[in-house]
Parts: structure tokens; C-alpha cells; sequence
């Protein structure tokens, strides 16, 4: 009998504690933070990008921003990152923000506008933020020197 209830016992733990790691991360990141921790959008490498970038940061992640443009507008976006689930979050958002944006207005993509998209962030992830911001500006960066070149 004592065999029956350990299942019940451990799923018990199991669920409790991921509610808990829900509800640590909720409060942390705030709501549009926390679903996009649990559902990444933009999450990806982009076939036959028309421009690429990749960033090492100073905490040791690497961040990957992709961008296909048509018609001088950002049509698809995409990251990866080996990060933690902080830059998971910058980085889907920093995407998401590049979508439909000309080069000037991408430009303005900063990790404070990130932060501002997410709404809540910690303190010390702030970073990732500005890793995902850094990215994005290298990506247009090689995108308007290549089209430069093809002037």
C-alpha cells in the first residue's frame, strides 16, 4: 500500500514545485515576460537570411539575430541563443520588435525599448536585454554594409 501513495506523493511534489517555478518566474518577468519564457516565439534559424549576426556577451551568452528583408522592410525574424531563459525572452522580443521595421526604425531598437516591451525584468538580467539590442544593430550593420556593396 505505502507503494501506492509514493506516485501520488512524488506527482504531488512535481506539480507543486513547478507551480511554484510559474509563479517565481511570473513575479520576476511579469506576464508577457513569463509566456514567452514558457511559449518562445521567433525561436530559430532563418534560411537564406539577408543578414546574420552573432554576439558573445559579456555574461558569456551568445546571441544570434536573423533578418530577411523585402522591400527595405524586415519580413522575417528570427533568433537562438545558448543563454539562459532571460535571453530566451530578449531575444523573442527583440525579434518580434524588428518585424515590418526599416533600417532607421530598427535602429532604434535599444535593450531600454526591449525592456520597455517586456514590461518587468530583474535587475540583474537587464543585460540580456542589451545583448539582444546589440545583436539586432550588428545584424542591420552587415545588412546595410552588404547593400552598400551591391550599390
Amino acid at each position: 500500500m505505502e507503494e501506492d501513495l509514493m506516485p501520488d506523493s512524488f506527482d504531488s511534489f512535481v506539480e507543486n514545485l513547478q507551480q511554484r517555478i510559474f509563479d517565481e518566474t511570473r513575479e520576476a518577468f511579469g506576464e508577457a515576460g513569463f509566456q514567452r519564457w514558457r511559449n518562445p516565439l521567433y525561436r530559430g534559424p532563418l534560411d537564406a537570411p539577408d543578414s546574420h549576426a552573432r554576439v558573445k556577451g559579456t555574461c558569456g551568452d551568445t546571441m544570434q539575430i536573423f533578418l530577411k528583408l523585402e522591400n527595405d522592410r524586415v519580413c522575417e525574424a528570427a533568433y537562438l541563443t545558448d543563454g539562459c531563459g532571460s535571453s530566451t525572452i530578449c531575444g523573442s522580443f527583440a525579434a518580434e520588435m524588428a518585424i515590418g521595421k526599416n533600417p532607421d526604425e530598427l535602429m532604434e531598437i535599444t535593450g531600454e525599448a526591449i525592456l520597455e516591451r517586456i514590461g518587468r525584468f530583474p535587475e540583474e538580467d537587464r543585460h540580456c536585454a542589451f545583448l539582444a539590442a546589440e545583436t539586432l544593430q550588428e545584424a542591420l550593420s552587415r545588412y546595410m554594409v552588404k547593400t552598400v556593396k551591391n550599390v
